[in-house]
């Protein structure tokens, strides 16, 4: 049994207790700035987190606050790899990734985490983000919220010694992918917001069927059940020609999200095994109708100085 998840709740109801003074309690000082007369009509929280389910939203963390991410993904459920012989997936860790992340200003953040990785074809991945909205949608005004996000991973792993597998490595540049993506977004009310999200991804080595840049058109929904809850939609379409990449498959999710005292927990169930988009994007394989879904989790913590 995989007890990582569970040792990490445990660190969480730490730090909660240890920054309680430190705490933002106010559920409207969690996603919104402090509003003065010229801040009135703008509209924020499209979505209530910097991400969706794997990708990244429209949301900026606002200036000065810390945000502690843990994302877990486990096993199939079902399939040949699933099943009550492991637990429907509970015995099985497809990926895990631990992040520090800060809100800059209120519409620049960054982030930096550091992923177990699926080993398909990577492990020990390291990631950095950078992400700026460039327009915030307004009641009177812009109908929409955009977002620029550049985010570049690298993988730290043993290199193969199979000199025709991706992970071999012939430069140490080859261990590098990065992503460019708009993210547009409106939040038509309190109970529905949806997603356009373009994203270009670039990975400089990739196997003979490969592509070395992919072109992914997203899109997401939030559908508010109250003020707390929320179901989450995502998907990712790779455009490509039918030739290449016959083993590749979309990036599909569902998530049930909850907000409360300073954090954001979303429990979700996706086809994609890994994190970020250089690695959900072109590396996911499994397919919802085999089974082949896993049941993860992300745990944002926010801080700030008091």
């Amino acid at each position: 049994m995989n007890y990582f998840p569970f040792f990490i709740t445990l660190v969480f109801i730490g730090f909660q207790n240890y920054f309680h003074s430190q705490e933002i309690l106010n559920d409207d000082l969690i996603n919104n700035e402090i509003n003065d007369e010229s801040d009135t009509n703008r509209i924020d929280d499209t979505f209530y987190s910097t991400r969706i389910i794997s990708g990244h939203s429209t949301e900026t963390l606002r200036k000065g606050v810390m945000e502690f991410r843990v994302e877990h993904r486990f096993g199939d459920i079902a399939g040949d790899a699933g099943g009550v012989q492991t637990m429907f997936g509970f015995d099985n860790s497809s990926d895990i990734r631990i992040a520090l992340e800060y809100g800059v200003t209120r519409d620049l953040m960054v982030g930096f985490g550091r992923s177990k990785g699926t080993g398909a074809p990577y492990k020990s991945l390291l990631d950095g983000f950078v992400k700026y909205k460039l327009l915030a949608q307004k009641k009177s005004g812009s109908p929409i919220t955009i977002s620029a996000l550049a985010t570049a991973s690298f993988t730290y792993m043993k290199a193969s010694n199979d000199i025709t597998q991706v992970n071999a490595f012939p430069k140490w540049q080859h261990r590098l992918a990065y992503t460019a993506q708009l993210n547009i977004a409106r939040k038509f009310n309190d109970r529905i917001s949806l997603a356009l999200i373009p994203t270009v991804v670039h990975r400089n080595y990739v196997a003979a069927d490969d592509l070395n840049t992919l072109f992914s058109i997203g899109g997401a929904g939030r559908f508010g059940i109250n003020s707390k809850m929320a179901i989450l939609l995502e998907y990712y379409h790779v455009v490509q020609s039918k030739d290449v990449r016959g083993t590749n498959t979309n990036s599909f999710g569902i998530a049930f999200e909850w907000i409360t005292f300073g954090h954001n927990f979303t429990i979700n169930l996706t086809n994609s095994k890994g994190f970020g988009e250089t690695q959900f994007i072109p590396y996911t394989f499994e397919k919802w109708s085999k089974g082949q879904f896993r049941l993860g989790f992300c745990i944002g913590r926010k801080f700030e100085k008091e």
